[in-house]
């Protein structure tokens, strides 16, 4: 392994900002468990960040919202991988755009499966090996909607105030284990998020950040590595983090 001895283990590792958060964590000697369900991406990211920073990279492709696969892949982990400093619970959706009374079902329970269930049943398999070392931290990614509620965005907000709930609930329940939990909350951001959102319509999707500069995956990234990199003593509880021209989930200044 790596001398400088930390892993971290992120979710839909595959694009966006968990990607870019490997690829900045690798940037300073962290090994790395990358997942997500495009098995053919994680090992094209896996052999890159191999060649690139000389870190050992494992990649897991499971789908998070399966709890038994969950399991079955952390069950797999070898003693060099266990070890697990940070978990970074990053995979997250959005699908569908609708009123409550048109809404599609399908779409919901895929929210709720992947934002909630999905970050539950991760953290359940890796929480006990951090208190069994009695170190460690979980960065949890929110969202401004789970600060907020915006009109058409019912059930994907409701599933990111569940991830506010439960950072809270985690950082109360695991600090007698000497374990750190932060959530981060962004605003908008140019990921693949809007593209999974309408369902593949990339002009919908690019109508979304027009005539702005939303944020991007580094700069979450970013966010991430200086919350990891704070001394023993310090933890972040919680980060809201906007594009400068957005003030809240519904007020943004268009160029």
């Amino acid at each position: 392994m790596n001398p400088i001895n930390k892993t971290a283990l992120i979710t839909g590792a595959s694009a966006g900002f968990g990607k870019a958060t490997a690829e900045i964590l690798a940037a300073n000697g962290w090994n790395l468990i990358i997942c997500g369900r495009r098995k053919v991406r994680l090992d094209v990211l896996e052999r890159q960040l191999k060649e690139k920073y000389k870190v050992d990279v494992l990649s897991l492709s499971f789908d998070i919202r399966n709890n038994e696969e969950v399991k079955k892949a952390i069950a797999m982990l070898t003693d060099q991988w266990k070890e697990i400093d940070l978990l970074v619970n990053n995979a997250g959706l959005a699908s569908g755009f609708a009123a409550i009374q048109e809404g599609n079902t399908d779409d919901w329970e895929l929210m709720i499966d992947t934002n909630v269930k999905g970050l539950l049943y991760m953290t359940r398999c890796i929480a006990p090996m951090m208190i069994a070392r009695k170190q460690g931290h979980i960065i949890n990614i929110g969202s401004v909607a789970g600060k907020e509620v915006a009109a058409l965005g019912n059930v994907y907000c409701a599933t990111k105030h569940a991830v506010d709930a439960l950072t809270k609930a985690m950082r109360i329940e695991l600090l007698s284990h000497n374990i750190k939990v932060t959530q981060i909350a962004p605003g908008m951001a140019e990921t693949e998020f809007s593209i999974v959102r309408f369902k593949g319509d990339d002009e919908r999707a690019k109508n979304v950040y027009k005539g702005i500069e939303p944020l991007h995956a580094e700069d979450i990234a970013e966010t991430i590595w200086w919350i990891v990199s704070r001394p023993p003593h310090v933890n972040i509880n919680d980060i809201v983090i906007m594009p400068t021209a957005q003030a809240n989930a519904t007020t943004l200044i268009r160029n």
